[in-house]
C-alpha cells in the first residue's frame, strides 16, 4: 500500500513541477529559460533552509501524521493553482509564490517520507526496501515529467495541476489503511539529544556518506535539469513543441525506470557503482549534446536516465542504509538538502547558460557534473583503500592495483569498515 501510494503521489508532485515550468517558458514568457530556472529554485529552495527542522521532525515526530498533514497541503497547493489557471488569471508572479510554497512543503515531506520506510519493514528487509522507495521516488522524477510532458501538449497545463491532486488521495488513503499496530517502534530521540550540529557531526565523521553527500550535491545542482535542457533542446535546437517536449522526456524515463530496477535489485549499494552511474551520466550527457538530430538525441535519453537514476537510487539508498536509526532522519534532511536543495543555485545557472551560450552548452554543465563526480569518488576510493599502480615489467606493461606496503589488517581494522 505505501509503495502504491507514494508512487502515484511522487508522480503527481513531479506533474505538477514540470507542468508549472512549461507554464512558465511557453505561456507566461517567450520562451525564457532564465524564468524557468527561477521556477525551479523557489520550488527547490525551502530544502536549503527549512533541513534543519525537517530532520529534527522527522527524528521527534509521530512520521505518519506528518505525512497526512503534508501530503493534504500539497493535493490543496495543486487545486488551487489548477483553478488560477483555467480560469485565465495566473500570472508569472502566481506561479512563482505556488512553487515556494509547494517547495516549503515538500522540504518538510521528503525526510519524513524517506525515513518512514524504516517503520515498515525488519532490518534484514531495510535495504531492498529502501531501495524500493528510492525506486519509488526517483522514477516518479522521470515519468511524472514525461507523463506531464505528453498532458501539456495535449490539454494544457490546467488539467495537469487538478490532476496532481487527485493523486495525492492515493498517498492519503494508503497511509490511512495501513495497520499502526504493525509499524516498527523506532528509536524516539529528546529534544536534548536530537541538535541539528549532532546530524553534522556525524556525516562529518564518516567520509564514506559524505564523499556521496558531495556527489549528490553536484550531479544534482548542475546535472540534473533534464526539464530545462530538454525544453531548450526541444525548442530551440530541433524547432519543436510540447508535444516533442513530452515524448523526450518518456524516451529518458524508459532508461530512468530500468535504472532504479537494477538499484533496488541490489543487496547493499556499492560506492564504485554509485560513482561509475556518475561518469556513464556524465558521458551519455555529452553524447545527448552533440546529438546532431532529435531521433539520436532521443535515443540517448535512455542511457542517460539509466545512469542518472542509477547514481541517484544507489546514493539515496547508501546514505540511508548505512546511517544508525536515531541518526536517520537528520542525515536524510541535509541529504535531501544537498542533492535537491542545490537546484536554487544550478538551475539559473543552467537557465543562464542556454539561453545566452545555447542548448548544447546547458547540458555541457551536466557533462562536468558527472565527470567530475566520477573522478572525486574514484580518487577518495584510491586514498581510503591505500592503493597504487604496479608496473609488471615481465608481463609486457601490465598495469595492477595493489596496497601500500604499510597498509597493514591492524591499520585496516582501525578505519570504518563500510561497504565499498
Amino acid at each position: 500500500m505505501w509503495f502504491a501510494g507514494a508512487l502515484i503521489s511522487n508522480i503527481g508532485t513531479w506533474m505538477q513541477r514540470i507542468a508549472q515550468d512549461w507554464l512558465v517558458f511557453n505561456h507566461l514568457s517567450h520562451e525564457d529559460s532564465t524564468a524557468m530556472g527561477i521556477v525551479m529554485a523557489l520550488q527547490f529552495l525551502p530544502q536549503l533552509v527549512l533541513a534543519p527542522y525537517a530532520g529534527l521532525l522527522a527524528d521527534r515526530a509521530d512520521r505518519r501524521k506528518l505525512l497526512f498533514l503534508t501530503q493534504t497541503s500539497m493535493a490543496v497547493l495543486g487545486g488551487l493553482l489548477g483553478g488560477l489557471v483555467l480560469s485565465g488569471a495566473a500570472q508569472l508572479w502566481h506561479v512563482y509564490i505556488f512553487a515556494l510554497l509547494l517547495g516549503v512543503i515538500t522540504a518538510l515531506d521528503s525526510p519524513v517520507r524517506q525515513t518512514f520506510v524504516s517503520n515498515l519493514v525488519s532490518d534484514a528487509d531495510l535495504p531492498n526496501a529502501v531501495a524500493l522507495n528510492s525506486m519509488s521516488f526517483n522514477s516518479a522524477r522521470m515519468v511524472g515529467p514525461a507523463i506531464a510532458g505528453v498532458l501539456v501538449g495535449a490539454v494544457g497545463p490546467g488539467p495537469v495541476f487538478l490532476i496532481n491532486m487527485v493523486t495525492f488521495v492515493a498517498m492519503i488513503i494508503a497511509i490511512a489503511k495501513i495497520d499502526t499496530g504493525s509499524l516498527r517502534p523506532m528509536p524516539r530521540v529528546s529534544r536534548a539529544n536530537s541538535r541539528m550540529r549532532d546530524g553534522i557531526a556525524y556525516i562529518t565523521s564518516r567520509p564514506d556518506i559524505l564523499v556521496v553527500m558531495i556527489g549528490a550535491f553536484l550531479v544534482g545542482t548542475f546535472g540534473m535539469n533534464s526539464a530545462i535542457n530538454i525544453a531548450a533542446m526541444a525548442t530551440t535546437e530541433f524547432g519543436y513543441g510540447a508535444n516533442q517536449f513530452g515524448f523526450l522526456t518518456s524516451t529518458m524515463a524508459i532508461g530512468s525506470i530500468t535504472g532504479t530496477l537494477m538499484a533496488a535489485k541490489r543487496e547493499r549499494p556499492r560506492l564504485r557503482f554509485i560513482f561509475g552511474a556518475a561518469g556513464a551520466f556524465g558521458l551519455t550527457c555529452l553524447l545527448a549534446a552533440l546529438s546532431p538530430t532529435v531521433v539520436v538525441f532521443a535515443v540517448v535519453l535512455i542511457p542517460m536516465g539509466l545512469a542518472a537514476l542509477t547514481f541517484i537510487t544507489s546514493a539515496n539508498a547508501y546514505v540511508q542504509v548505512s546511517t544508525e536509526p536515531q541518526m536517520r532522519g537528520r542525515v536524510m534532511s541535509i541529504y535531501m538538502a544537498v542533492f535537491m536543495g542545490g537546484t536554487p543555485i544550478g538551475a539559473p545557472v543552467v537557465g543562464v547558460v542556454n539561453d545566452t551560450l545555447g542548448a548544447r552548452w546547458g547540458l555541457g554543465v551536466a557533462v562536468i557534473a558527472g565527470l567530475v563526480t566520477a573522478a572525486l569518488g574514484f580518487f577518495w576510493y584510491w586514498r581510503s583503500q591505500h592503493l597504487h599502480l604496479t608496473f609488471d615489467r615481465s608481463r609486457r606493461g601490465f598495469v595492477r592495483l595493489e596496497k601500500d606496503a604499510d597498509y597493514s589488517p591492524v591499520t585496516a581494522a582501525l578505519e570504518v569498515q563500510e561497504p565499498r
